[in-house]
């Protein structure tokens, strides 16, 4: 005979909040940060917020992911996958700068 499973609390079931879309940037924002912080704690004194989702969002050119996988990529991002993508950022931002001058 199997058994139904209780809830944990047995407070009521109350209805679930759902953030604005600029709480969920905002939430987003302070992940970021939050890495940068840490990367900064490894020495790496000049990372940003900015580009720790930068290194993050690349691989969302098709479509933001649940929310679930976009927390887990910024809390797990490795300093080494994070450094090896900011030196790919400046070679593309150098052999792109010709290009421009010539324009």
């Amino acid at each position: 005979m199997r058994q139904s499973l209780k809830p944990v609390s047995r407070k009521a079931k109350s209805s679930v909040e759902l953030l604005s879309e600029s709480e969920l940037m905002q939430c987003i924002e302070d992940l970021c940060n939050s890495k940068a912080e840490e990367f900064r704690m490894y020495g790496y004194e000049n990372v940003t917020g900015e580009q720790v989702w930068a290194c993050v969002s690349e691989n969302y050119r098709r479509g933001w992911p649940r929310l679930n996988r976009l927390v887990n990529d910024i809390l797990s991002l490795k300093a080494t996958r994070f450094m090896n993508w900011l030196m790919i950022s400046v070679y593309k931002n150098d052999s792109e700068e010709p290009l421009k001058r010539k324009s």
